[in-house]
This record gives structure tokens, C-alpha cells and sequence, in this order.
């Protein structure tokens, strides 16, 4: 194809380009654009030609010329703009970001005749760009703990808690109903913590048989049992030096409360199927939905193991106890979804909010979180109204009074149960009581204060029942 037939082909091969392509000539009268320029700017080619590329408004050029400088002098001066973000006016009189870039035009004597230049409009770019900077600064924000929502005063001291624990490598055990975000807690003690830069390994001990959890937790060696035809290393040995996240902790057969027992006495694992003690630094963070004292009492759960694990306990509120922090949890869920999707949801109704927090919410945030997902997809406005939340939340079922559900079980209660029992045994004394939970004396006497024990009391009690 020779320069002539080429030529030929010019202008659709210039039409055919996504971007808006203008040419000026050395006053800035515009003599050429292109189908992509009218689209983007709303201009056709009999409305634009011949007029002054200011038109445009794009504020390089009003830049130049609040400074008294001729319009074409940067572009001029140094032959080419390249990759320039700037502002352009359409022709509805409405801005957009645009991404420039420009050259001169010189004919074969080297005379400068006129420049071409290009704009791509990136108004979404730029907005997602804004969209993702708002959610950065709001993820730092005072309403946000390691990633947790919550300015909740039972939020406040549950950052407390994660804080202290950050700070020990005692055991930490974290008491919450399904979906309060206890996984966050744990990920929130590691990051904070002694060993933030070690292993935070993750194992859900409701999801496996008690065979495959003992392989999971402590690995097996060849020939342990069928199917074992290699060597395998355990959770514990991956988490060396780190922490390892325990949920659903209340599920642990007996035969494995044991062993782990074992591991947090004496730091050293066995593989399935070996005698071979292997040593291990691990730092155990657990958690539960169940009354663990409970289980206890019941015989299902070891009192020893139990009172192990439960050195630092931290009680996860359930969000119908928390209802200030749903407004903020639901703007963050709306922006986490605004980021992946190109909705152009703004926003959630006053009727909506009200809704949210009359909901009792069994599932917490969990339920929250998917609720908010359900909502983005039937939504097609600029505001979540009431009609677009599940039914179960819009129009949930009235039930009588005696059919609600208790909570299955008290966190404080569960600490106070405990802290009586040891006191029991130690007759009082608040330092024995101390070493066997692990914790300061200091510690035994707050948590004595916060839930009314006398100390007194109990001695003149155990001194009663001796003499009888």
C-alpha cells in the first residue's frame, strides 16, 4: 500500500480510535476531529469546526492564560503534552476528566502549521480513584479499629481487651454469637501483637472429624493410617513462632482437648502415628458461640483445658446490643460494594436506617453484611429504599412475646461463673487464684469489683462448710 492509498484510508482509521482527536491550526481554530470527540464531548463536526479550541475550557490552557501567556505557548515551547490530566467542558455546559495529550504539527520545510491533540475521558477512573481514597481514609478513621466498625462504649472495651491481649502471649479466648466478627478480633490480636510478624494460621475445629482435625492440628507421619502416604505437617508446626486461631473451639472432642492441653503445658506436639516429641512456640488464640462452663458442668468439656484456654477472655457484643455501630457497619458495606460495582447508589434512605436498627438481627453482622448485598442487586436508584431489603427484614414475621429466643448464653456470666469457682477452691486468695488463670492479681481484683464478689464472703463461706 503506497502513501497515497493510505491516504485514502486516513480518516477511518482516525474514526475508528476510542479516543477524541482534534487538530488546531497555529491560532487554535479547530479544523478536524473525529466520530470518538463528538461522542465524548457532544459536539458534532459542523458545530465545532472552525471554532476556538477554548470552547473546550480545558484548564491547562485557562492556566497559561491567567498567566498572560499566549494559549499555545506550553504546547508550542515544548513541542508535546503528553499524559495530562485535566478538566473539559462538554457541550451541555458539564465538566469531565479527561487525559490529554498533544503534539505540533510541522510540514516538510519544518514549519510549525498546527497541533493535534488527543483526550480520553476518564471521569469514571477518576471517580472510582476518589471512591477508593474516601474508603482509605475511612478504614484509618475513628470509627475503625483494625478494620472493625464500632464507636459502641461495648466496642470501646472490647479494643480495650484486643489491645491488652496484643500485648501477652497468654491464651486468648473469644466469646461470641455466629457472625460477630470473631475471626476480625483474632486477625486484630495478631496484627497488634508480639508475633505480628510470624505465621497466623486459621482452623475451623467444627468442620472437621475428630481423625482428620488431629491430622490437621498436629500432622501425621507416613503409614499413620489409610491414605497417609506421606509425611504431613500439621497446624502447629506451620505456626511456629506465631499464633494459631482456634474457632469454634467448644467442638473439640475430649481426645483432643487432651492433647492440646499437652501442647499449652509442655509446648510439643506428636504427629499421628509417631512417639517423637517436636517442640513448638505457638501462641493460641480460640474461639467459641457456646457456654464452655456450661459444657463443663455437663461433663463434655475438660475443666482443666477449659480454664487453660480461657486465660483472657473477650466478649464480642451481639449487634442488636450495639445498634449505634449498625448506621456506620451499613455505609461501609454500601462503599465496599460502590468500589466493586459501577451502581450509582448514593446513598440509604432515613426509613431504611430506622429499619436496620429495629431488626433484631440473629445473624449480626453476617446477616447485615448479606442483607446489604441483597440490596445493592434490587436496587436500581439512587437511594436503598425499605422495599429493597429482604422480606425477612422489610416485612418480618410478628412473633408473640414468648416465643422470642433468650441468648443462649451470658458472656459476663460466664467470666463471673468462673471467677468463683477458682476462688472457691483457693479459699479467697486472689494471688493463687491469679496463677492459675494466668493473669495478674491486679486483674482478679477488677474482675472481683466488676461483678460484685466479696472476698470475704467467700472465706467466712469455705470456713462454714469446714466446720460443719
Amino acid at each position: 500500500m503506497i502513501g497515497r492509498e493510505l491516504e485514502g484510508y486516513w480518516k477511518t482509521v482516525v474514526d475508528t480510535i476510542r479516543d477524541g482527536i482534534m487538530i488546531v491550526n497555529t491560532h487554535g481554530a479547530i479544523v478536524s476531529v473525529n466520530k470518538a470527540f463528538e461522542k465524548i464531548t457532544g459536539y458534532t463536526r459542523a458545530e465545532i469546526i472552525g471554532k476556538s479550541c477554548e470552547i473546550l475550557q480545558c484548564d491547562i490552557c485557562a492556566d497559561s492564560r491567567a498567566l498572560g501567556e499566549d494559549q499555545w505557548c506550553a504546547l508550542f515551547r515544548y513541542g508535546e503534552v503528553e499524559q495530562r490530566k485535566c478538566t473539559v467542558r462538554r457541550k451541555d455546559g458539564t465538566f469531565f476528566q479527561a487525559l490529554k495529550n498533544a503534539a505540533i504539527l510541522k510540514d516538510a520545510d519544518n514549519n510549525v502549521i498546527g497541533a493535534v491533540g488527543t483526550i480520553a475521558d476518564i471521569s469514571d477512573i477518576a471517580e472510582k480513584e476518589n471512591q477508593i481514597e474516601a474508603f482509605r481514609r475511612q478504614l484509618h478513621s475513628e470509627d475503625h479499629f483494625q478494620g472493625i466498625i464500632g464507636v459502641s462504649a461495648r466496642m470501646h472495651q472490647v479494643f480495650d481487651m484486643i489491645r491488652n491481649a496484643a500485648g501477652s502471649n497468654a491464651p486468648v479466648i473469644i466469646y461470641g454469637e455466629s457472625g460477630t466478627g470473631k475471626e476480625l478480633v483474632s486477625r486484630a490480636i495478631h496484627n497488634l501483637g508480639l508475633r505480628k510478624d510470624k505465621p497466623f494460621i486459621k482452623v475451623n475445629c467444627a468442620a472437621l472429624t475428630e481423625s482428620l482435625l488431629e491430622s490437621e492440628l498436629f500432622g501425621h507421619v507416613r503409614g499413620a493410617y489409610t491414605g497417609a502416604y506421606k509425611d504431613r505437617v500439621g497446624r502447629f508446626e506451620k505456626a511456629n513462632e506465631g499464633n494459631i486461631f482456634l474457632d469454634e473451639i467448644g467442638d473439640l472432642p475430649i481426645s483432643t482437648q487432651t492433647k492440646l492441653l499437652r501442647v499449652l503445658e509442655e509446648k510439643v506436639i506428636e504427629r499421628v502415628g509417631s512417639s517423637s516429641p517436636i517442640r513448638t512456640d505457638v501462641r493460641i488464640i480460640s474461639a467459641t458461640n457456646q457456654d464452655l462452663m456450661q459444657l463443663v458442668e455437663r461433663g463434655d468439656y475438660r475443666k482443666d483445658f477449659y480454664f487453660r484456654i480461657n486465660v483472657i477472655p473477650i466478649f464480642l457484643p451481639p449487634l442488636r446490643h450495639r445498634v449505634e455501630d449498625i448506621p456506620l457497619l451499613a455505609e461501609s458495606f454500601l462503599k465496599k460494594m460502590i468500589l466493586k460495582d459501577n451502581k450509582t447508589i448514593k446513598g440509604i434512605s432515613k426509613d431504611t436506617v430506622e429499619i436496620l436498627m429495629n431488626h433484631s438481627w440473629p445473624g449480626n453482622v453476617r446477616e447485615l453484611k448479606g442483607a446489604f448485598e441483597y440490596a445493592f442487586v434490587t436496587c436500581h436508584e439512587e437511594v436503598i429504599q425499605p422495599q429493597h431489603l429482604p422480606e425477612t427484614i422489610y416485612k418480618p414475621r410478628r412473633r408473640p412475646p414468648s416465643a422470642a429466643k433468650k441468648s443462649s448464653f451470658n458472656m459476663q456470666e460466664i467470666e463471673r461463673r468462673e471467677l468463683l469457682e477458682i476462688l472457691k477452691r483457693t479459699g479467697g486468695n486472689q494471688s493463687k487464684a491469679a496463677d492459675i488463670l494466668g493473669v495478674s492479681r491486679v486483674t482478679i481484683w477488677n474482675r472481683m469489683k466488676r461483678h460484685g464478689i466479696d472476698a470475704k464472703r467467700l472465706i467466712e463461706v469455705r470456713e462454714e462448710v469446714n466446720s460443719s
